[in-house]
């Protein structure tokens, strides 16, 4: 059965993509208008309203034990075809395509970094979320800190976050909110969706991939910290030593999508060969 949900917004509207790398031009820039606007600035509203400081402790808490699932990469791989949405206008094929196409651009790319490859399989996975009665807006779209005022580049910053809380909270509403300076995104709380999930998830099962990897699957939809330029005053250097992989990595997750769909048969003893290298075996989602 096939669990239909509304498309990723990070991947429709997209107000700050270097035009010249987009199959169209105007496809990942327009947020002001389209047929699936009202959609997107309903997801964003709602994500800006209950994406709190007790929201997101709460959801660490609920998921950070990993006890939902044990299940392979490749089991995870193949829940992703469970999450086709059929009304994205980008991508009509599973999402374990997607994967994959990523995971291909990256290898011709960078042959010679097989732990690369291997992320652009893993991105997503974290989209299983979704699977276990997550609500979109817990799941997908652009990621920022909570616990601060949200900068200018967060998407609809202006017009979505009056009902938030925490907006409202002295302790959180002010540039730093309960953050010192240059503390290192390692100590900020970012909202709750796959990339976070994924996140701690190869943590608590010790994937042996380098830190850069794990940088660009907790951060590749914080478009305003990798792509807004804001968010700054919260860096440590090692922080600013990441972001031209996160970079890197985010030009082959939003285009890659395109109809020629690889031979997933033939890719996949590739992959599996990385991730028994990696991450192998039965691990806890």
């Amino acid at each position: 059965m096939k669990v239909a949900v509304d498309p990723d917004p990070s991947l429709i509207y997209r107000p700050d993509v270097d035009p010249e790398m987009a199959k169209d031009k105007g496809s990942f820039r327009n947020y002001t208008s389209g047929p699936l606007l009202d959609r997107v600035f309903n997801t964003y509203k709602l994500m800006h309203t209950y994406q709190t400081v007790g929201f997101v402790r709460k959801k660490h808490a609920q998921f950070g034990g990993f006890s939902c699932k044990k299940m392979t990469i490749m089991e995870a791989v193949d829940m992703l075809d469970h999450l086709v949405d059929e009304s994205d206008p980008d991508v009509d094929f599973p999402n374990s395509f997607h994967a994959f196409q990523t995971a291909e651009g990256i290898r011709k790319a960078h042959p010679d970094k097989d732990w690369f490859h291997l992320v652009g399989l893993l991105h997503d996975l974290g989209k299983v979320l979704s699977l276990w009665g997550e609500p979109q807006w817990a799941v997908v779209g652009d990621t920022f800190p909570v616990g601060c005022r949200p900068q200018a580049s967060v998407v609809f910053c202006d017009s979505t976050f009056q009902d938030n809380p925490d907006f409202r909270d002295p302790r959180y509403s002010t540039e730093f909110g309960m953050y010192q300076p240059h503390c290192g995104l390692e100590n900020v709380l970012m909202s709750w969706g796959h990339d976070e999930y994924m996140y701690q998830m190869m943590r608590f099962n010790k994937f042996s991939l380098p830190e850069e990897a794990f940088a660009m699957i907790r951060f590749h939809s914080f478009y305003p910290w990798h792509t807004g330029g804001d968010y700054r005053q919260l860096c440590s250097q090692q922080d600013l030593d990441m972001l031209p992989w996160v970079q890197e990595f985010n030009k082959f997750d939003l285009y890659t999508k395109c109809p020629d769909l690889p031979d997933v048969g033939k890719l996949r003893p590739y992959y599996q060969a990385l991730v028994d290298k990696y991450c192998p075996g039965v691990l806890n989602w």
